[in-house]
């Protein structure tokens, strides 16, 4: 999946997987995530960002889009300090950039992980390299949450992709299935079959 893929996705407006609120299982599960400093690959421009800096979390998404960035502190009339691809406001940076390309001299110390969109978004053959660059970019015992969905994939072409729990379970052998519920936005909400779970995770 190339990046120019995402940027046509922004640029049509084409972001239904954009919540427009908090997700309901960061707000009724966010006392498992422990730690001051939450890392939130694949970002967007989503809400989860402020309501974790509201509930007192020094915030670190990436995002490959830069006019996602951009919108974000637009939406919630922040004015960033810019330093290259690096956005910052209050307890909030944003690095414009693929995920790929970032390592753990970058991110400074990460306390927890946030994934509510990200290995979804993923192919099947990105994901497992995906998961591997997370681990390597943060300590193994940085625990964090993860949402995912899951649905027929052969009844529609992701993304959102289908990630089944027993595929969460080979890159998260300890994870804990918190909650699950049918999935209600979106385009796999549509099919009528999609379920979203939430997992307490780490390595």
């Amino acid at each position: 999946m190339e990046p120019q893929f995402w940027r046509d996705r922004w640029a049509e407006g084409k972001t239904a997987f954009h919540e427009g609120k908090p997700n309901s299982f960061l707000t009724q599960f966010l006392a498992r995530m422990t730690g001051k400093r939450v890392l939130v690959p694949l970002c967007g421009k989503a809400d989860d960002l402020s309501y974790l800096a509201s509930e007192g979390r020094e915030v670190v998404g990436i995002e490959l889009v830069e006019d996602a960035v951009k919108a974000f502190f637009d939406e919630h009339s922040l004015t960033p300090t810019v330093d290259g691809n690096r956005y910052t406001a209050g307890p909030i940076t944003l690095i414009a950039s693929d995920i790929f390309a970032i390592d753990r001299k970058q991110l400074g110390t990460i306390d927890a992980i946030y994934d509510r969109a990200a290995l979804v978004a993923l192919p099947p053959d990105l994901r497992p390299r995906y998961v591997a660059h997370l681990r390597a970019a943060v300590a193994d015992t940085v625990p964090g949450l993860l949402v995912s969905i899951e649905y027929p994939q052969e009844r529609m072409e992701g993304p959102p992709f289908s990630v089944p729990e027993t595929e969460v379970r080979t890159y998260y052998p300890k994870a804990q299935l918190l909650a699950e519920q049918p999935l209600t936005s979106g385009r796999a909400a549509e099919l009528g079959v999609a379920i979203e779970r939430c997992y307490s995770v780490t390595w």
